[in-house]
């Protein structure tokens, strides 16, 4: 509510102010007459605290020309942050219905409709207005950005790999990670048509595109492990692991997967044990008293885990104790 008041305020004001020049300009008793009593009727609804109506006085007030534009805009952006997305669309299309709008205004008005059009999920119609900023070299930045988001909403990652490269220079960084990110979502796909040498080629351009990234890795584990390839798998996995630690508790169970496989269970546990105490995820521990219940018994991995427990006591591992 505080802030529609403090965004209504200035919208009354220019409403005063236009209304007062619209009369002054025509000399014309019978505009301030029919004029005026609107404005101070939505003064009136302004101080009643009832913006909604004080809005619709205000917007049909404010006649569209070059001086009353960035008001409009900022209605359209205020009902658009309120949720109002049917109030948005209706101001910034008529604004773009205005044939004298000037270039740098109606640029401005579509990209305010693409993101209506956004927040309403029109994500095709979105889509074919930022795409015609672009054309116009208008706001590329921001409209590339939009398009970045309308892509990965439709998971039209060919489409998101080129926007990020365009969009790259323009914000003066590499965008590494989501481009990383983009070619695992493409190997994603041909995998699950089968195409796994697609698949193959992708992910190895994703890990060359961040070298800091462990997806790339887990998901070349998982092609070894569909391959009966556990060794494999267990180096790609370990690796993975090596660039992030943390992403240790994300691999466990392709470990322990890979490990049993190769009924080499003892040697994960001493892979496992230099993880404890390192402030790593419970899971470790759960691990760990999984090989032990499995290579020994029951109560050699309660010990353990009761042990575990003491020193690092977590809610996880006391209800599996």
């Amino acid at each position: 509510m505080q802030e529609l008041l403090w965004i209504l305020l200035p919208v009354a004001a220019a409403s005063g102010w236009w209304a007062a020049k619209r009369s002054m300009a025509k000399g014309c008793e019978e505009a301030d007459r029919l004029t005026t009593p609107a404005y101070f009727r939505g003064l009136n609804y302004l101080l009643n605290e009832e913006p909604d109506k004080a809005i619709d006085v205000f917007v049909q007030l404010l006649e569209v020309d070059s001086e009353t534009v960035e008001t409009h805009l900022a209605l359209g952006s205020l009902f658009r942050r309120r949720g109002e997305v049917e109030r948005a669309i209706r101001i910034h299309q008529n604004l773009i219905a205005r044939p004298a709008l000037p270039q740098e205004q109606r640029a401005q008005a579509l990209l305010e409709l693409g993101m209506d059009y956004m927040r309403a999920g029109l994500y095709d119609r979105a889509e074919n207005l930022f795409l015609e900023l672009k054309e116009m070299k208008l706001h590329v930045r921001k409209a590339l950005e939009n398009l970045l988001i309308v892509y990965q909403q439709e998971k039209d990652w060919q489409s998101c790999l080129k926007t990020a490269e365009e969009l790259a220079p323009l914000i003066d960084e590499p965008l590494s990670l989501e481009r990383s990110h983009f070619y695992c979502e493409l190997a994603e796909e041909a995998l699950r048509k089968g195409n796994t040498d697609s698949a193959g080629k992708l992910l190895k351009k994703a890990a060359s595109v961040d070298t800091h990234s462990v997806r790339p890795m887990h998901m070349q584990a998982h092609m070894a492990m569909a391959q009966a390839d556990c060794k494999s798998a267990i180096r790609l996995l370990r690796q993975a692991v090596e660039k992030d630690a943390y992403y240790l508790p994300e691999v466990l169970p392709d470990l322990m997967e890979c490990y049993r496989r190769l009924s080499d269970l003892p040697a994960l546990r001493v892979y496992l044990q230099d993880f404890l105490g390192n402030g790593m995820d419970v899971a470790v521990a759960l691990a760990i008293t999984e090989i032990i219940t499995e290579t020994e018994d029951e109560t050699a991995a309660r010990g353990f885990l009761s042990k575990e427990m003491h020193l690092h006591p977590t809610l996880k591992g006391l209800l599996r104790l």
